[in-house]
């Protein structure tokens, strides 16, 4: 037994009077608590109690002592009851990142709610769509796309579908014209995302006939949120998603083109680094999150009349 642990069962023993008692207390036979007492004072080269058949008494290095190792006791049982209460309930600082676009048309409106639901909880929100290595990171959780996760080490668990059309908007089309085929829209100018190359690259198709589609052109933003205000406000085409586009293509601000391909989806995902004992805080956002984004998103539920 180290001299922690031994310092802490000294205290135990003189608040319980006996060697006897103490070791009801802990379950354990009154020989191994003497024994442990022993190996104390020998590592201490000094009697801190003096031994009767039915008591023990301090000496007056042992007072000294035990004052000492009643603090550390004490202090360490607060520390434990400390983790077990934040093991009951979500509390403290939650940290997340989420990517731009999505933080600020999905994620922001969803956190009022939770947070009036567990009030002992706060959140530092980071919103980039730069890649993140949780690990090496302070946060808790992530959202990301599928395109986005780099490390097989981490833990995922799905929140949503996410579709993403071809659009772009009048303004544009009005000066460049409409593609109506994927060789058209090679001659057009595609706007890009500089932080996830995989974003780039444009998959239309199932199966066999699946086709990729390299988009290209003289603007590039680092966040999808800058590409899709880049797409509104005329500059070319883009591959945005639906949760992002709804309400423009509804209004046309946006037009979706090539509306006969199948684009490709990309799911977003809740990203941690460990599943074993998971902080009461990140599983109650992530359940949150999933119960509120799914299995339909919101953003391609029938709206209500």
């Amino acid at each position: 037994m180290d001299i922690a642990s031994q310092m802490i069962l000294f205290a135990h023993v003189v608040d319980h009077g006996s060697f006897s008692a103490s070791a009801r207390a802990l379950g354990l036979t009154p020989s191994a608590v003497s024994k442990q007492i022993g190996h104390l004072e020998d590592r201490l080269a000094v009697r801190l109690l003096n031994r009767s058949t039915r008591k023990v008494s301090l000496t007056e290095e042992g007072r000294a002592f035990h004052q000492r190792c009643s603090a550390i006791a004490k202090d360490v049982s607060e520390a434990e009851a400390l983790c077990v209460s934040m093991g009951e309930r979500p509390q403290g600082t939650l940290r997340v990142s989420a990517t731009v676009a999505f933080g600020r048309a999905q994620l922001l409106p969803l956190l009022p709610a939770f947070l009036n639901a567990h009030p002992d909880l706060q959140i530092k929100l980071d919103l980039t769509d730069e890649s993140i290595d949780l690990a090496g990171s302070e946060f808790d959780v992530a959202i990301r796309f599928t395109e986005q996760i780099e490390h097989v080490s981490v833990v995922t668990r799905k929140l949503a579908s996410n579709k993403r059309l071809i659009c772009a908007a009048p303004a544009y089309l009005d000066v460049h014209g409409v593609p109506e085929t994927l060789e058209d829209l090679s001659r057009h100018n595609c706007l890009r995302l500089s932080t996830v190359e995989p974003w780039n690259d444009w998959e239309f198709g199932d199966g066999e006939d699946r086709r990729m589609f390299h988009a290209a052109g003289n603007f590039e933003a680092s966040s999808a949120d800058a590409v899709y205000h880049a797409a509104l406000a005329g500059l070319g085409i883009a591959r945005l998603s639906t949760y992002l586009i709804g309400p423009d293509l509804q209004a046309g601000r946006l037009v979706r083109l090539l509306p006969e391909l199948c684009e490709g989806e990309a799911e977003i995902h809740a990203v941690y680094s460990d599943r074993h004992n998971l902080s009461p805080k990140i599983r109650a956002f992530i359940d949150y999150l999933v119960g509120e984004l799914g299995p339909v998103p919101p953003w391609e539920r029938p709206r209500k009349i």
